[in-house]
């Protein structure tokens, strides 16, 4: 019982270790939770990482798993003690690891200003875990290693989007189960709720339609949120943080041609004054290539409210020409 007790106590003693907060160079402050035990990252390696971008309010400004897309790239050459690359050489495949840039030192570096988003702070904090350290064999020339690094992440690529793939079904599911929805499906593949149907026709693709509208993903984020990707409503910004400046938070008109496919679908299933809930899958929304926020094979949900439709003018009727005079 002793010696077991003691194992404990030693296993202890290495767990707060590594949750202790350290010094580095040039200001930083870096906290390792757990080590993988494999060689530190050097420069020229080519890392996979997925991490978590926040200021000192702890608001999150990105997070590669929102989009469940981890960052690949090169390790470069650091600028100075204590900037990003540097940091990395801390840590190696397997860590996670906590890690607070000093956004004073940054500035007087770079010469450059704090980003505005950081304006009021002293800290950029990321907590990142190390997927994979793609390292260079010893004497090794660039073009065997790129090639080589090119192979092993369009291989690793594929299996993950395979991995989303197969997916993407469990999540829309998953959604669905959370918030009780009882849907009705489409041909399609669309999904969807209508509280409220609206009144006399419904819009065709020939049609302009004012609506407002609240895009999130179907996955909740660390606060267990459903994540907002994009709105007109302005409120609804606020209330999840994610007021962008110079958006125009009015109703928005469009033509459902000129929309992804599964918001053109929903916007023509109720009338004027309707309300409609869709989820749909991503061949509906981004696809495979995915876009923008969209990661490859993310499907989405939507929230819409048509308040107008408006119908094209008829066109006016064209007049018959003169005759032309004849000449005698």
């Amino acid at each position: 019982m002793k010696k077991s007790l003691a194992i404990l106590f030693v296993a202890a003693l290495g767990l707060a270790a590594c949750n202790t907060e350290k010094k580095g160079p040039g200001g930083l402050l870096y906290t390792i939770h757990k080590s993988g035990g494999k060689d530190k990252i050097k420069e020229g390696d080519i890392v996979k990482i997925n991490f978590t971008q926040k200021n000192e309010k702890d608001s999150i400004l990105g997070s590669t798993y929102d989009t469940e897309q981890a960052q690949i790239f090169p390790v470069s050459k650091k600028n100075y003690a204590g900037d990003m690359n540097d940091v990395l050489t801390l840590f190696g495949e397997g860590d996670s690891a906590t890690f607070k840039i000093n956004l004073d030192t940054m500035a007087a570096r770079t010469n450059q200003p704090k980003p505005e988003q950081f304006k009021n702070d002293k800290y950029m904090v990321f907590t990142i875990k190390v997927e994979k350290v793609f390292k260079r064999g010893a004497n090794e020339p660039d073009s065997i290693f790129h090639k080589k690094a090119s192979d092993f992440f369009q291989a690793d690529y594929k299996a993950d989007m395979e991995k989303r793939k197969v997916a993407e079904p469990g999540k829309i599911q998953q959604y669905i189960k959370e918030n009780n929805l009882k849907v009705t499906t489409a041909p399609s593949g669309l999904q969807y709720v209508i509280t409220a149907p609206g009144t006399g026709e419904k819009a065709t693709n020939t049609d302009t339609v004012l609506v407002n509208y609240i895009g999130r993903f179907t996955k909740k984020d660390a606060k267990g949120k459903y994540r907002l990707f994009d709105t007109n409503v302005e409120k609804a910004a606020k209330e999840a943080d994610h007021v962008q400046p110079g958006h125009k938070y009015e109703p928005a008109k469009m033509l459902p041609t000129n929309v992804v496919a599964g918001f053109s679908e929903a916007i023509k299933l109720v009338g004027k004054g309707g309300k409609i809930t869709a989820i749909f899958p991503s061949k509906l929304g981004y696809g495979e290539e995915g876009g923008g926020p969209f990661a490859p094979y993310t499907p989405m949900v939507f929230e819409i409210e048509v308040l107008d439709i408006i119908k094209p003018k008829a066109a006016a009727p064209v007049q018959p020409a003169p005759p032309a005079p004849v000449k005698k």
